[in-house]
């Protein structure tokens, strides 16, 4: 369910905007016709949540406290995020890279991997 007024953003580039602006919730983004560009970029506390479909580049991005939950963030690229405390609960994660990401805190409960799923306090190891 899309929160009043929301909007769903059609760029990296217009959700880096918004996010500069204050707002937070990103909620059933679907842009997955190009490759989003989050290299580096300072996204801490973003909401994704619920539903959305992500394929980016979040490397080296500043993700503290994001909330990925629910989502499909298939061909994702985390290498070298800070991805402390993000909730990453019952999200699907095929083809995604995590490298060198800072993961402490982070859950990754329910989460599917080709069809495994993670329990408590697992996180992926690549």
């Amino acid at each position: 369910m899309l929160h009043s007024n929301h909007q769903r953003p059609i760029s990296a580039k217009e959700i880096i905007r918004r996010y500069q602006a204050g707002e937070r919730y990103f909620g059933e983004t679907d842009v997955d016709e190009e490759i989003l560009d989050f290299q580096g970029a300072f996204l801490e506390g973003i909401i994704f949540a619920p539903h959305s479909f992500l394929v980016a580049d979040f490397r080296d991005a500043r993700l503290k406290g994001a909330d990925f939950s629910n989502c499909n963030v298939k061909t994702c690229d985390f290498r070298g995020a800070d991805l402390r405390n993000a909730d990453f609960r019952n999200a699907l994660l095929e083809a995604t890279e995590f490298a060198g990401a800072d993961l402490e805190g982070a859950d990754f409960t329910g989460a599917s991997c080709y069809s495994r799923v993670f329990g408590a306090g697992e996180k992926p190891d690549w």
